[in-house]
């Protein structure tokens, strides 16, 4: 137990560093002069405080309120010595914060029986403080276990959707990415990024209640096959509503909206505006933006200028304009990541002469 002296007195220091010297487990750190303690700061490690009150420069009260100005030492014990017994005096120091006082000259054995008592106090609330440690720190650790519980959930959900739909599984991570890097250009703080960019890839797992000679059909739908497509937000949203995680209830919000139109003519709630809940709004054009750009058995893939373009286009209609305005800002990671996922053999995402040209201007 470290125990600041304070004492311009040379004689009243020497006499209480040996007083301290006599309990156990206690080290004197003598000053005579507060300047001097205060020169310390926020360097000078000490449990316990015994300051006098008289002193030339600083008081004691003086000198206790500058040391609490520093954070770490604002739980500090502190006990006045001083031959004053005005009454004003001691009110003045307790409302500074002091918690005892010893009156001089110091009775050795009062002085040895307080400080044990005062010792004990810290050294309980120290261990009061590492078992509140320890346990933020378990708790600390008890949450990661939880997320990453949650991440294999909606990395296996993935993965069982992509063996219905081959294509569903690299689309997915893309999107995931695109929203991600959207999400940060809108300004969203990181964990609201990461917390997108793991729930998008499962926008479209209602996709696995679609019927296959729908969901897999090589040619253009019929209005009732389209119908029966737009089902899958809802299904995707009954499927993860009901969790009690929050990643996977922001990933049946996603599946449920990314669909919506800002302008209201979207499915399957007709939502407009900002009653489109911002993640899915995020996720529409990302998802857009994937669909276009990668080539399918009954369409080519458009180019990112021809892409970028068409959701520009939409802005305030099909899609929100802050969004797409992040997207825009968004486009060198977007592009990054594109360009670093694409499949051989080339056909899956095949970026375009214009489209390397546009990711180094955007660079």
């Amino acid at each position: 137990m470290r125990i600041l002296l304070v004492d311009d007195n040379k004689t009243n220091l020497t006499f209480l560093t040996k007083l301290v010297a006599k309990l156990e487990g206690c080290v004197a750190l003598p000053f005579d002069n507060p300047v001097d303690v205060l020169g310390e700061m926020p360097g000078l490690n000490f449990d316990i405080a015994i300051i006098d009150f008289q002193m030339p420069n600083y008081n004691g009260v003086e000198l206790m309120t500058e040391i609490l100005r520093f954070e770490g030492y604002q739980n500090k014990p502190v006990v006045f010595v001083t031959a004053d017994g005005d009454s004003a005096v001691r009110m003045a120091a307790l409302n500074a914060g002091a918690i005892d006082f010893l009156t001089k000259p110091v009775n050795p054995l009062e002085f040895q029986a307080r400080m044990r008592n005062l010792v004990a106090l810290v050294t309980a609330q120290n261990k009061l403080a590492d078992t509140a440690e320890w346990l933020r720190t378990e708790v600390e650790k008890a949450i990661l276990e939880l997320r990453a519980r949650e991440e294999e959930i909606i990395e296996r959900l993935t993965i069982a959707a992509s063996y219905k739909d081959a294509e569903t599984a690299k689309h997915t991570k893309r999107v995931g990415c695109y929203s991600e890097a959207i999400a940060a250009a809108y300004g969203l703080d990181r964990q609201t990024c990461s917390d997108i960019r793991l729930a998008s890839p499962m926008h479209d797992i209602g996709k696995v209640a679609i019927p296959d000679a729908v969901l897999l059909k090589k040619g253009k739908l019929t209005e009732q096959e389209f119908a029966s497509m737009q089902n899958h937000t809802l299904a995707g949203s009954d499927i993860l509503r009901e969790s009690r995680s929050s990643l996977l209830q922001m990933a049946a919000e996603i599946a449920a909206s990314h669909h919506e139109r800002w302008d209201g003519q979207g499915y399957p709630f007709r939502l407009s505006g900002e009653r489109i809940p911002l993640a899915g709004r995020i996720v529409a054009i990302a998802d857009n933006f994937d669909a276009l750009t990668t080539a399918r058995p009954y369409k080519e893939a458009w180019s990112v200028e021809r892409t970028v373009s068409h959701i520009r286009e939409r802005a305030g209609s099909q899609f929100d304009p802050l969004c797409v305005d992040a997207f825009l800002k968004a486009l060198p990671a977007i592009m990054k990541t594109m360009l670093e996922n694409r499949e051989e053999p080339a056909g899956e995402i095949t970026p375009r002469f214009e489209d390397l040209n546009m990711l180094q201007m955007a660079i």
